[in-house]
């Protein structure tokens, strides 16, 4: 975003990864601010003015000369003129082509993959089928020391289809499955659609009446949950709908089949697949490519979870966009630490195996200090990050391991800008293709040639072919309309909002939402470009640059304003945490009577008390300017997150800096003392009192 008229130490640029975005934005409900797409009328009267005088050129030689040089004078001309005047758009054609054909064609390569599908009306047990046939003793996931191949979980998953259809589950009902990172749970969930049953897949962290939503807002009929989260069920189980059938999963070791085992009581699933022979294969009985697949949950970091629907189509879509445009191939071993209920790992990850034959190292939790060694030992060639693993990974001691391992390709969303480059130095990575998209959402990006920071782009020569947007919103996150009561694109360096242009009658372009039609429908925003049509808004703030390249911002929300200025939560956690020996940092605003806006707020992690705050509010000075560094600091023990590595700071917000219901130590920027001093009981209320200003 340009910055006219302000400090310049917005404009700051990230000195150790030379990555030129600014770390703090304003303005962003203004209008159009910098930028190079606007043509302004000077430059049109001048354009108007120039094609009269090559006219009026070639009109005199062709009537004093003769009508040869008059063509001579027009070839001659016409090039210097289009230089003249178009040559920053040459220059981003020339820049730009190449990715944008590339990206072109590969999104065609997408869409033919898809349309055969939806020809056959294939769901993913029949597109895992065509896998097992060509090769049926191939791994497909690897999981400790034990190799489990395509026949195999095909094996378990009809093990799982003909036990569910003797239990009653027939096609439409709901089987929810709450089980850990090992391979039998994406097997369950195949073998439930097999038989046409939608599988919620439970966030495992889930406890209380968090789990207890989750498994109602899903209308489950049936919950086949591992026996390692016995404790979790048991405490909601008299809350749980009393139809609701428990099947508990106990995980034996693979090739391990001790039917002669009783079972423990009537709900002993493990003791039905053993002693069940597997039901023979058939094409799945279910609605097919464009039907319900699995509900994938919100991370819950503003509320309680969401139920997102996934379709095989928008599986595909999903998996086939990292795989073809992050030039991944069937031969890959893709190391993944993800948890399997979510998109990343459950969807993106598993449907490299399932669609495409690659063979997936699963790793029950992720650590920071086995990722290499891990993906040495399973001879990865590819490995899936996610939010601040990368951040995690690059603070351990530097290891022989660092380079041994043959992993060329990363893929993933959330690695900070400011970590980018040192990761992929320090571990010898070739490419980075972080990706961009919301799991209930019907679009997503990629960056595709290791653009530093960027999460994808948007192409500058046909932007109409590539089904998302950037438009302008509000400090609130709503469109500004023009005239028409239309939205309007972003234009280079402005802040917009990412959204995916809805066409219902394209699976590619529809937008399934969540299980819940209200909260599904504040997710679209309608007469976008056209009275009438729709759009997914996804609630993020990005911005793009003169070549197109995106670069995620905010969450509409996020953003606060201070001393006159907008500031990103986002950008200020990066560059406190890089000061801060990457250690965990969340950002928010706050409120202080009488003054206007809210003030920054930051929770730091200091686990083993060796933060220094003096140096660090140093270090703040030098990377932001003064209006975005906190002006309290809360330093804590450890951080609430989310297994996807999201901060959960809503409680933290509400709690703010008052001293009567915080156990953690609290302080305050003294710009007297020009440092940070302890907050006890007595500041607090002159702070409240307005005795102390900040």
């Amino acid at each position: 975003m340009s910055n006219n008229g302000v400090d310049n130490n917005m404009n700051k640029t990230d000195k150790n990864n030379k990555l030129d975005i600014p770390y703090v934005h304003r303005d962003i409900e203004k209008g159009t601010r910098g930028g190079s797409s606007g043509i302004s009328w000077a430059k049109v009267f001048v354009m108007v003015v120039a094609l009269a005088v090559l006219a009026a050129a070639c009109a005199v030689t062709i009537v004093f000369v003769d009508w040869q040089t008059g063509l001579i004078v027009l070839a001659v001309f016409v090039p210097v003129y289009v230089i003249l005047y178009f040559w920053r758009f040459l220059y981003i054609v020339v820049k730009t082509g190449p990715r944008d054909m590339r990206a072109l064609y590969c999104y065609v390569k997408i869409l033919r993959l898809t349309n055969n599908f939806s020809k056959r009306d294939w769901t993913m047990p029949d597109i895992f089928h065509e896998n097992v046939k060509r090769h049926p003793n191939k791994p497909c996931f690897l999981f400790e020391d034990e190799t489990w191949t395509f026949k195999q979980v095909e094996d378990f998953s009809l093990r799982v289809s003909a036990v569910l259809k003797a239990q009653g589950v027939k096609k439409g009902d709901t089987v929810g499955v709450m089980a850990s990172n090992y391979p039998e749970m994406p097997s369950i969930w195949l073998g439930t659609a097999r038989i046409g049953g939608v599988s919620p897949l439970i966030n495992t962290n889930q406890t209380g009446n968090t789990l207890l939503h989750s498994i109602n807002v899903a209308k489950c009929d049936v919950l086949i949950y591992g026996s390692e989260f016995e404790t979790a069920i048991q405490e909601v189980k008299k809350e749980l709908n009393s139809s609701l059938r428990l099947l508990k999963f106990t995980r034996r070791p693979l090739n391990t089949n001790d039917s002669s085992k009783m079972a423990e009581s009537d709900n002993d699933f493990t003791h039905m697949l053993e002693t069940t022979a597997p039901a023979t294969w058939s094409k799945a009985d279910s609605d097919g490519f464009n039907g319900r697949l699995l509900y994938i949950y919100t991370s819950g970091t503003t509320g309680l979870p969401k139920a997102a629907v996934i379709s095989p189509s928008r599986m595909c879509f999903m998996a086939s966009g990292v795989h073809f445009l992050g030039s991944l191939n069937k031969n890959d071993v893709i190391y993944c630490p993800m948890p399997l209920y979510h998109s990343a790992g459950g969807v993106i990850t598993v449907g490299q195996a399932f669609i495409f034959g690659c063979t997936v190292a699963l790793r029950m939790k992720f650590s920071a200090t086995s990722y290499f060694p891990d993906c040495i030992k399973y001879k990865a060639t590819a490995a899936h990050y996610i939010g601040e693993m990368c951040r995690y990974i690059l603070a351990t001691p530097s290891a022989a391991t660092d380079r041994q391992h043959k992993v060329r390709t990363v893929y993933g969303n959330g690695m900070r800008p400011t970590v980018w480059n040192e990761f992929i130095n320090r571990f010898g990575i070739k490419k980075v293709v972080e990706f961009y998209g919301a799991t209930e959402g019907n679009a997503n990006i990629l960056n595709i040639d290791n653009k530093p920071g960027a999460i994808g782009f948007v192409s500058r020569i046909i932007p109409a072919v590539y089904p998302i947007a950037i438009i302008k919103v509000d400090e609130e996150g709503e469109p500004i309309r023009d005239s028409k009561g239309l939205c309007q694109v972003a234009k280079a360096n402005e802040p917009g909002v990412f959204i995916g242009k809805i066409k219902p009658n394209n699976p590619s372009r529809a937008f399934l939402g969540y299980v819940s039609k209200e909260d599904s429908d504040k997710k679209i925003v309608r007469n976008v470009f056209n009275h009438g049509d729709s759009a997914f808004i996804s609630g993020d703030i990005l911005i793009s640059d003169e070549l197109g390249y995106l670069y995620f911002r905010d969450r509409t929300g996020d953003t606060f304003r201070w001393r006159g200025e907008n500031v990103s939560t986002t950008e200020v956690e990066a560059a406190i945490s890089r000061v801060a020996d990457q250690r965990d940092a969340v950002v928010y605003g706050v409120e202080i009577p009488s003054n206007e806006g809210r003030a920054g707020m930051c929770g730091i992690v200091d686990s083993d008390g060796s933060l220094d705050l003096e140096k660090l509010a140093k270090d703040m000075a030098k990377d932001l300017p003064k209006y975005a560094r906190p002006v309290f600091l809360r330093v804590m023990k450890s951080l609430d997150m989310t297994a996807t590595f999201k901060i959960r700071k809503v409680d933290l917000q509400k709690e703010g800096y008052n001293h009567s219901i915080i156990t953690d130590k609290l302080y305050y920027f003294d710009p007297k003392q020009n440092k940070y001093v302890s907050l006890g009981p007595e500041e607090y209320e002159k702070i409240i009192s307005g005795q102390i200003r900040l």
